[in-house]
């Protein structure tokens, strides 16, 4: 995989990330979302398929993309697909650490040590590009306005990008209402980008992954596009509210 373009997680952790503060929105959700968008960008590089709700290792050659290749490794290990929801909520938190560094590295952001309170040690990050990250979320604009059905890696970025609760970040108060309310509808336009947002829901709810809203060998289309913190229901059972996830930023 070349670096004419920049991957799904990469855009997802750029989207996050707040101009004015050096942070990232929603740190708590973040790594799930970043988990979940390595599958997608996987997939379309053609390493791994959907079976059902669970991922499966068709092609184990390395993409060239190292925090790419190490998740593609982790997977051909397991030696049997492992269901979405087990992967994201695995033991790889720390992936947006990971990814900052890894932007730092191939100079997407640079890293501004400073203190908090004059006395603990921090860091923050600012985008290099400024124009990069507006026309990444130029894209999600585009496809809110215009109602046009986006290319896959737009709407697995949407999904995602709800998923973890950045439409708030993205699009603030009451007067991005409708533009939330149609981010989290550009779910449907990509099914592997809505089994794998809608399993990043379910780890952060601690519940379990659902084969009908499986994409291929099951039901296609997720049933609903459920908001971050309300689960869509499931075939023969009622739709629930749950605890939604915490928005802020550290």
């Amino acid at each position: 995989m070349g670096k004419s373009r920049r991957t799904i997680p990469e855009e997802l952790l750029l989207l996050a990330l707040d101009p004015t503060t050096g942070t990232t929105a929603q740190p708590q959700t973040l790594d799930l979302g970043l988990a979940g968008a390595q599958l997608v960008e996987l997939s379309l590089a053609g390493r791994i398929v959907p079976e059902g709700d669970r991922i499966a290792v068709v092609l184990p050659r390395p993409t060239g993309d190292p925090t790419l290749d190490h998740a593609l490794e982790l997977l051909r290990r397991r030696g049997s697909p492992v269901r979405a929801a087990h992967w994201i909520g695995g033991p790889r938190l720390g992936l947006r650490q990971t990814y900052l560094a890894h932007l730092e590295r191939c100079g997407m952001v640079t890293a501004v040590p400073g203190q908090v309170c004059g006395v603990l040690p921090t860091t923050r990050y600012q985008a290099s590009d400024d124009c990069t990250n507006a026309a990444i979320k130029q894209r999600l604009d585009t496809a809110i306005r215009t109602g046009v059905p986006p290319d896959p890696r737009t709407a697995a970025l949407a999904a995602l990008a709800h998923s973890v609760g950045l439409g708030k970040h993205l699009y603030p108060g009451n007067e991005g209402r409708s533009s939330r309310s149609r981010l989290r509808d550009l779910i449907r336009y990509d099914p592997l980008g809505g089994m794998v947002a809608h399993a990043v829901m379910d780890v952060q709810n601690g519940l379990p992954s659902q084969q009908n809203r499986s994409p291929q060998g099951g039901s296609g289309t997720p049933a609903a596009a459920g908001r971050p913190g309300q689960r869509a229901s499931g075939r023969g059972g009622a739709a629930g509210r749950v605890v939604a996830p915490r928005v802020g930023v550290r």
